[in-house]
């Protein structure tokens, strides 16, 4: 059965010590599990734990968001980025070859060129996940159909990881993308 899990994280690199991402004070993440919402490294441990059960989880590259793929980096016309202010390091969100959403970063450009990277931007990191278990129930049948925690006038919630890795380009996104250019900014939990 699947359940709806609402948890608290905290996420940090670790093998840097880097503060990623935090969901603490704000409205706790929620996901239905078995659904491939969040990534599997953390999902695993979190469906074995209870209610109010709290634990840092340690997850290694290929359970998160890959191993980083030099292969992943491309260099398209800077054409192709009409009417999008460019700044390096910006996430964009395009369209992969399999026609899913997938999140790109701006390594680098100039007046001719654009180089992207397809990577993550956790391509390659060791996450460890600090999580507090905030509520826990069985999904409705709705909601395992929907895949939309509260069902359909749910939608629009965040993620964290998110998304099944099709391959070397993988994971997952939120936000909408413009249609005019196949790009778009926007947020995702664990980023």
């Amino acid at each position: 059965m699947s359940k709806v899990i609402g948890i608290e994280y905290t996420l940090k690199d670790a093998k840097t010590g880097e503060h990623l991402d935090s969901n603490v004070g704000q409205a706790p993440l929620e996901f239905i599990s078995g659904k491939g919402q969040i990534i599997p490294g953390l999902e695993s441990k979190l469906v074995e734990m209870s209610a109010n059960e709290e634990a840092d989880v340690l997850v290694q590259a290929v359970d998160a968001y890959g191993e980083y793929n030099d292969e992943a980096v491309q260099t398209l016309p800077k054409e192709q980025f009409a009417g999008i202010e460019l700044v390096e390091g910006m996430s964009l969100y395009g369209t992969g070859e399999h026609g899913e959403t997938v999140q790109v970063v701006v390594k680098s450009f100039n007046d001719a060129e654009v180089t992207i990277d397809y990577n993550h931007p956790m391509a390659g990191r060791t996450l460890m996940f600090s999580v507090a278990i905030l509520s826990l129930r069985d999904a409705t049948e709705e909601e395992i159909q929907t895949g939309v925690v509260g069902g359909m006038a749910a939608m629009g919630g965040g993620c964290c990881g998110g998304g099944g890795h099709s391959h070397s380009h993988g994971g997952g996104s939120c936000g909408t993308e413009d249609k005019g250019h196949g790009h778009s900014h926007g947020g995702c939990g664990c980023h």
